[in-house]
């Protein structure tokens, strides 16, 4: 099928879906189906909708359709030495599409930024039927609203992704893993200490009893900050497991909740156990504490919690302060009126 032919079909399958007042529920890998609340609608599969659209690696920037699987994506940027930054979670069978609309990042987004900061530009069949095109192939372009990265982390709710820009960077020269043992406040400490430092880390994690650190960056660079931090070399692999949830902490079949925190916040009095990411932004919870406790505690260290434990909790997303569910109501009207994309996929009215 050619990338015409396979625009069309979708195209065609929304103009039906109008017509008919039918929901859709769009999926690529289905690959984060555990996200979220569950969707009624007929399925609008965009794996058919892939490839590589444009690639020069002189010019950081990647177009890809959205059913493209992430990891071959991230295959052909390796061939020449690239990445993206972002570290997004392949969880094997991710497409670019999903990976913009879950807009989920991985150890180095404290570094390096999150989804949402390397999406350029995009092409998106609306809610009306339209195929349009919004932002550009270049870090410059800033003109107009950007629509583009109100996307990223929308869960495919305002509108059906079919391509995606996306900025990439060179690949760091040198990467070194190290593991020094301290407990979980003095590991927060510590790394509120070093964040003030230009020391080379590319993410930091602790588990209870471990501090992880990755060095990135030169040689020279990363052998001083390991000679003055100290600590023993790690398997590298340790940051893959962690992104794409292999570790033994996430295998125990407890509810997984995801609190996303201010960097500074200190050691939390939460039921469970805690698996320290992103320098203490974000924290893994495996606990059997109700939803509402879970995420008032983390909206009252200024957070919120996500449930990451398919149909445990009806409002799996932390819920809205008023004002701001008033805009996603306003958005959800103006760029999908009917309601066709992923009704109820983050909160019930939207």
């Amino acid at each position: 099928m050619t990338d015409f032919d396979a625009s069309q079909q979708l195209l065609q399958q929304v103009s039906d879906a109008l017509e008919n007042a039918t929901p859709l529920r769009i999926q690529g890998g289905n690959s984060k189906a555990f996200l979220g609340r569950e969707v009624a609608g007929e399925v609008l599969d965009t794996r058919s909708h892939r490839g590589i659209v444009n690639y020069e690696p002189s010019e950081l920037v990647i177009t890809a359709r959205a059913g493209t699987p992430l990891s071959e994506l991230c295959a052909v940027l390796d061939a020449a030495g690239q990445m993206l930054p972002c570290e997004p979670p392949t969880f094997e069978d991710a497409t670019v599409g999903g990976m913009v609309a879950a807009g989920l990042s991985g150890p180095r987004r404290p570094w390096a930024g999150s989804v949402r900061d390397f999406v350029l530009g995009t092409r998106v069949i609306t809610g009306l039927g339209k195929h349009l095109h919004f932002g550009g192939q270049v870090m410059k372009n800033v003109a107009g609203y950007d629509l583009s990265r109100l996307l990223t982390g929308s869960f495919g709710c305002l509108g059906l992704l079919t391509e995606v820009s996306l900025k990439v960077l060179p690949k760091p020269r040198m990467c070194s893993s190290v593991a020094l043992e301290m407990d979980g406040a003095q590991a927060l400490a510590r790394l509120r200490e070093w964040g003030r430092q230009p020391l080379p880390i590319s993410a930091a994690s602790h588990d209870g009893k471990l501090l992880r650190l990755r060095l990135e960056g030169g040689e020279g660079s990363v052998a001083a900050a390991h000679e003055r931090l100290g600590g023993k070399l790690i398997d590298p692999t340790y940051w893959q497991d962690l992104n794409e949830q292999r570790l033994e902490f996430f295998s125990d079949g407890l509810p997984l909740w995801r609190l996303s925190l201010p960097q500074a916040t200190g050691m939390l009095e939460l039921p469970g156990a805690q698996l320290i990411d992103w320098s203490g932004a974000q924290r893994w919870l495996k606990s059997t504490a109700d939803g509402p406790t879970i995420q008032a505690l983390a909206a009252a260290a200024g957070g919120h919690a996500t449930c990451y434990s398919h149909g445990l909790h009806d409002s799996p997303f932390q819920p809205l302060p008023p004002a701001l569910f008033h805009y996603q109501r306003q958005l959800k009207a103006r760029l999908d009126p009917h309601g066709l994309f992923n009704p109820g996929r983050m909160y019930a009215e939207i």
